[in-house]
């Protein structure tokens, strides 16, 4: 049974500069995005300071997933000409996806079938438990 997305953006840390949210759009357990809070377009426009903290923050981030979610693979996403401004997807590469293939091809059609085919309350409880881990984790261990 499909379901209508039950929440807002899930928020897993809001720091001074960057946000990491699972997306909210693409019911995909453990698909995160990381953003700046200050407008910019580009990683080449993020401060010397800021480079260091995003660095720290996609490392610390890259671990917990592995780690927490036991998910051995990601793919890295950013793009330039988006809307919404800086933003790094961490796309999380799942078993299930092996049937579209594994090269950049594959996410779109992922992407598509996740919107027209998960959004049922066992994957929304899975995307829910998997933020309310991430969050535990940065709590804890993130300085």
């Amino acid at each position: 049974m499909m379901v209508k997305y039950p929440f807002e953006t899930e928020i897993v840390y809001n720091g001074k500069n960057f946000t990491i949210i699972q997306d909210f759009e693409v019911p995909i357990p453990s698909f995160f995005i990381i953003g700046t809070k200050r407008k910019i377009n580009s990683v080449a426009d993020l401060t010397d300071k800021e480079l260091l903290e995003f660095a720290k923050l996609l490392k610390f981030l890259r671990k917990g997933i592995l780690v927490k979610l036991k998910i051995k693979e990601v793919y890295l996403f950013q793009n330039e000409d988006s809307k919404f401004g800086f933003h790094l997807w961490v796309f999380p590469r799942h078993d299930w996806m092996e049937k579209f293939g594994r090269k950049i091809q594959s996410v779109k059609p992922i992407m598509e079938y996740a919107k027209l085919n998960m959004m049922t309350p066992e994957v929304v409880n899975e995307i829910k438990r998997n933020v309310a881990m991430m969050k535990k984790y940065f709590n804890e261990k993130y300085k």
